[in-house]
């Protein structure tokens, strides 16, 4: 199986370490990850703020780049939704007809690190340890978009050593969404406060997520508290063997 990760331009830019945890998982269930180094952004803030056509030279260098692999693995549930549920639209109303056939093969290539590991390789258990106090955070793009549903929670509750224990509220937004915590910060920085009031309640040492995002935002509120509370992505629990490192 010809695998690509997509890192995504976030993820690249401010969490590295994540792209590195997706393949050493991958690598240690024997499989080969490439990197395609002309990836950039799927178009996700584009569409989000209405610049449409914008994000079409991004849709179809998405296309073009991960063209021929017979998997595309992300470890974020946002982009993955933005690719899977948009681009088809938006090579449909703006693209020439070779476009769209090139968007619609690549596009149900496209997974979730956490759904490509349950549903494609059918493993739940990746050999994790990770001796830790951990608390789940299902971001609205991965509970509400992909319904990933209770996939990452299966993957943790393999991972030797873990205490993993239920987030309060945890099907409720944490206010980030984007531009959203940027154009409503009052509303955005309320939402916070809720979802850092139930991660304090769980005595977790560890939040994790599938978006990064996401655990920026919430790890931001938390370290002006002086909480001690760490952020991760679910992937580095899952490359762990022992350590809670990656502090932000």
């Amino acid at each position: 199986m010809r695998i690509a990760l997509f890192l995504t331009c976030f993820n690249d830019t401010l969490f590295p370490g994540t792209g590195r945890a997706v393949v050493e998982v991958l690598e240690r269930l024997g499989h080969t990850v490439d990197f395609p180094l002309s990836q950039t952004c799927c178009g996700q803030m584009h569409f989000n703020t209405g610049y449409r056509t914008d994000a079409m030279p991004l849709v179809r260098r998405f296309a073009d780049t991960f063209a021929g692999y017979d998997a595309v693995v992300t470890p974020s549930a946002s982009c993955a939704g933005m690719v899977r549920h948009h681009h088809p639209g938006l090579a449909a109303q703006y693209a020439p007809p070779a476009l769209q056939a090139k968007v619609a093969d690549v596009v149900p290539k496209v997974h979730e690190f956490t759904e490509f590991l349950t549903d494609v390789l059918g493993v739940e258990d990746v050999g994790a340890v990770f001796p830790h106090r951990v608390t789940y955070h299902p971001t609205c793009h991965s509970l509400r978009g992909l319904r990933l549903e209770d996939r990452p929670l299966r993957l943790l509750r393999a991972v030797q050593g873990i205490d993993l224990v239920e987030l309060p509220g945890s099907d409720s937004c944490c206010g980030f969404g984007g531009t959203f915590a940027m154009k409503n910060a009052a509303t955005s920085t309320a939402m916070l406060a809720d979802k850092m009031r139930g991660v304090l309640d769980t005595g977790a040492e560890v939040l994790c997520a599938a978006d990064n995002s996401c655990l920026m935002h919430i790890g931001g509120g938390l370290s002006r508290l002086n909480s001690g509370v760490r952020t991760l992505h679910l992937a580095e629990i899952l490359a762990g063997t022992g350590s809670a490192g990656g502090i932000r």
